[in-house]
């Protein structure tokens, strides 16, 4: 396959991809983002790896593509920023352990807690099975009483059912998984902020 026909390939199984995800699934995390907004209640976004990064990206969007002048403002906090904060909990409580230490913290029943996987916490490597950091502050969130989000991929993992809404990327290829929950924070904050605006 030369470079030409990769690059078709690719935007090809891009185009298939979003004929497939869940337009119903988008629409009830906007309308969990914008009752959090309304009620003043905090955002915690959670990820490893690239996923780390899309949180840091979120947490970035939310906080600032949001702002509307004179409305309040997201409360928006990334628990993958504070590196710290982070490699402390890691040596002293496990790295199963990174967010739902920092959630103990801050967390107030209805807060939201977004956590993205692009396998959802199915599969395993080296250091065993894949995020279970995050399906362990999650369920912590459940039990607090706040609203949990997942952005997954692949078949969705144990996240799809752990969460109370989850958006799935139904296709195995970890760098769509990642381009589309990148591209979906930005519809999302977008959304947001035309919400806000209006409101």
């Amino acid at each position: 396959m030369n470079d030409t026909q990769f690059i078709d390939k690719y935007f090809l199984e891009m185009e298939s991809i979003i004929k497939s995800i869940s337009r119903k699934e988008i629409g009830d995390i906007i309308d969990a983002l914008f009752a959090a907004w309304k009620q003043n209640r905090q955002v915690f976004i959670m990820g490893n790896g690239g996923s780390a990064s899309t949180a840091t990206h979120f947490v970035c969007d939310l906080a600032k593509c949001t702002v509307i002048e004179g409305k309040k403002r997201f409360k928006v906090i990334g628990l993958t920023d504070n590196i710290p904060l982070m490699s402390a909990l890691i040596n002293d409580n496990g790295f199963e352990n990174l967010f739902s230490e920092q959630l103990k913290n801050l967390m107030q029943p209805h807060d939201v807690v977004i956590g993205i996987s692009v396998h959802g916490g199915s599969g395993s490597d080296k250091a065993g099975a894949w995020s279970q950091n995050l399906l362990k502050a999650m369920q912590l969130a459940k039990d607090n009483k706040a609203v949990t989000i997942g952005f997954s991929g692949f078949d969705g993992g144990a996240m799809k059912t752990l969460a109370d809404m989850c958006v799935v990327i139904p296709y195995d290829s970890t760098p769509h998984v990642e381009s589309f929950h990148l591209a979906l924070e930005h519809l999302i904050c977008n959304c947001l902020a035309e919400k806000i605006k209006a409101s």
